[in-house]
Formats: C-alpha cells, structure tokens, sequence
C-alpha cells in the first residue's frame, strides 16, 4: 500500500474542535467533581488521558488506515475474547455488572468502549470486501451474526447502553453501503414493531417478559413512563432539568459556591459522567450549553465531508461509523439530561470523567484523519 500523503489535506479544523470540546471538558470535569485544582487525582487523569489520547490520535493520524482493515479480523477475534474474560475476570461495580478490568499503570478500563472502534475498523472491511453479497439474505444474516457476539457479551455484562451504541454505529455503516433501500425500509418497520412491542409489554405491566432488561433497568423506564408514581426515581431527571433552567442565558459561572446551585447542594447524581450536561447548562447556561452542541454538530458534519471525499468504500464507512457513535451518544446523553429519554448510562464524549472512553474516541478520530488526508483531490 503506497502511501502518498499531502498535509495540505491534513484536516485540521476537525483536531480543533476536537482538542476544544476536550480542553473544555476538563474544567467542567474540575467543577462537577468540585475539585479544589487541577492538581486534583481525578482531574489530573483526566488531563493525562487527554494529552496521552491525543497524541494517540495524531499517530494513528499518520498510519494508513488500510493496514487497520487488513487486520481488522484479528482485531475483531481480539475483542471478542477479551469480551469474555471482562466477564470471568472483570470487576463488579454498580447494579452487580462486570464491565472494567484491571490493568498495570493504566488501572481500571472499559474494554467495551475499544471494542466500538474494532466493530467500525472490522465492519468496515466486511461491507468493502462483500458489497456484491450485502443485498442478499446470506451476507445480511452472517453480518448480523458477526454483531450479535460481541453485543451479547456485552449485554449480559450487563451494558444495555454500550450494545445500543455497537448497534446504531454497525447499523449507519450498513445504511451507508450499497444497501438497497428496501432493506433499509424493512430493518426500520422491525426497530418500529419492537418498540411498539416494548410500549405495550410496558403499558401492561408485562416488562418482566423482556429477558434483556435488568430490574433497575426497568425501573429507570417506569419512571419515565411514569413520573408520578415514581416520583422518587425520577428526582434524578428533574433536578438536572432544574439545573439546566437555572443556568438561564449567561450562566452562574464555572467553579461558583452559590448556595443556590444545584450542583453545589448535591442533588446531582453522576454528575461528573451521565448528567455533567446538567453542570454544562446550570454553570455555562444557555450560550455556553448551544457553543458545546453546535461543536458537536461541526465535528459531525466534518465526517460526513470525510466520508464524502473518501478514496475508498472503507474508508467513508468508518467516518460514518464514528459519526453515528459520536452523533449517538451525544444526543442521547443530552436527551437524558433535558428529560426526553429515560435514564440510559450513556457518557457524553469529551466531557464525562472516563479515561477508557477518552482514550477510544481519541482513537477513532485518529483513524477518520487518516481517512482525510487520503481523501480525493
């Protein structure tokens, strides 16, 4: 694979907004953990994970992503087996699941969130390598058998939130093959059956009926379908609604000690990773909250310009898949936050405390890079 690479082309406004929504990150990570400094434990390894993944990410920027693909089946077997042993030898931590392991120097990881980068790379160069195959039912049956492992590994982790995540970045990527549109249509009549299907079993007090769905995780649904009769569950929600509102226009300003701050009188919950868009809008408020989302937005339009430009079929599929992630998990954390979806789990990239996320978002954007300054002329 002859590498011509003209840094012309290097994209560099994608590094910027990521390197900014990152630089931000940390000092909300510094307020909404109430960190005295910087110099606090917890912001210092989200600083070292920040300068540690970015300069991951302007390596794997100069490696051809060609060679990733080639290897991605390894990659991929990899995953899997590391999957399993999350599950024999992982550690436990919250709702009984087992989702971290230990590692020397680096500590706690979560493997899962690597195994979203080795899904695009492995998914990548199957639909490459079988886009003659992808309109039949044999090629759409054994990709969805290449999925379903390291998905339900990771669900009887249990991750519910994560399997969500791998589906919706492998299901843009096949979307974004030489699907037929039919195909297309008929994956997205099944997702609006099961969703009705989920509605009524919830409707009917049948969810004990939904073998995926663990105790708290349905809870965490009832109170959404059901605030009034689970009002102490959705306390959750409501103060980081109210937290958001209070932030008004301009903001009560980062590392406040207003007595009036939700954040401050510990009503947050998880407010450093599942609700720290909450610290964004009470501390940032309305200015600073549209600033973050609009980046986001940026970012994700700078992959679909990417993808557009790509040199090769697996090449646009990876800017789509880690767009889709992005995208995805972006809009879902804020959804939860402002109250429209029920609580999920899901992290905000860039922002929640979390070296292993970090470290893998830095990796898929290392790769999209590469993609770019292989782009067309």
């Amino acid at each position: 694979m002859k590498l011509d690479y003209d840094f012309k082309q290097y994209d560099f406004k994608l590094l910027f907004f990521i390197v900014a929504l990152n630089t931000i990150g940390i000092f909300i990570v510094r307020s909404a953990t109430s960190a005295e400094s910087f110099k606090d434990a917890l912001v210092v390894r989200q600083i070292l994970g920040s300068f540690v993944g970015l300069a991951m990410c302007v390596a794997i920027s100069l490696f051809d992503y060609r060679k990733f693909c080639k290897y991605s089946i390894y990659i991929y077997i990899i995953s899997v087996i590391i999957l399993a042993g999350v599950k024999i030898y992982g550690t436990a931590s919250g709702h009984g699941a087992t989702r971290w392991i230990t590692v020397p120097v680096l500590g706690k990881i979560q493997p899962a969130e690597f195994v979203k980068v080795a899904l695009i790379l492995f998914f990548a160069e199957y639909l490459q390598k079988t886009k003659e195959e992808i309109n039949t039912a044999h090629g759409l049956i054994l990709e969805g058998l290449y999925l379903l492992l390291p998905v339900g590994l990771v669900l009887i982790q249990p991750n519910l939130s994560t399997a969500i995540i791998m589906t919706v970045i492998v299901s843009a990527m096949t979307f974004a093959s030489p699907l037929k549109l039919r195909y297309i249509m008929a994956f997205l009549a099944v997702a609006a059956t099961i969703l009705i299907l989920l509605f009524y079993l919830f409707a009917s007090g049948l969810y004990d009926k939904i073998p995926i769905l663990q105790g708290y995780q349905i809870q965490r649904i009832l109170t959404f379908l059901k605030p009034d009769e689970n009002s102490s569950g959705y306390a959750q929600q409501m103060y980081s609604i109210m937290a958001i509102g209070s932030g008004m226009f301009k903001g009560k300003g980062l590392f406040n000690n207003s007595i009036f701050s939700v954040k401050n009188g510990n009503f947050l919950i998880e407010e450093d990773n599942d609700f720290i868009f909450a610290v964004i809008g009470e501390e940032l408020g309305f200015r600073g909250a549209i600033i973050i989302i609009i980046i986001f937005l940026l970012i994700i339009l700078e992959c679909l310009i990417i993808a557009y430009r790509a040199k090769t079929l697996s090449g646009r599929l990876i800017c789509v898949g880690v767009m889709a992630w992005i995208g995805f998990q972006t809009y879902t954390n804020i959804a939860v936050a402002t109250g429209l979806f029920p609580n999920t789990g899901i992290t905000l990239p860039f922002f929640s405390r979390g070296v292993s996320s970090l470290l893998s978002v830095y990796f898929g954007f290392g790769i999209v890079l590469n993609v770019a300054l292989q782009r067309k002329t």
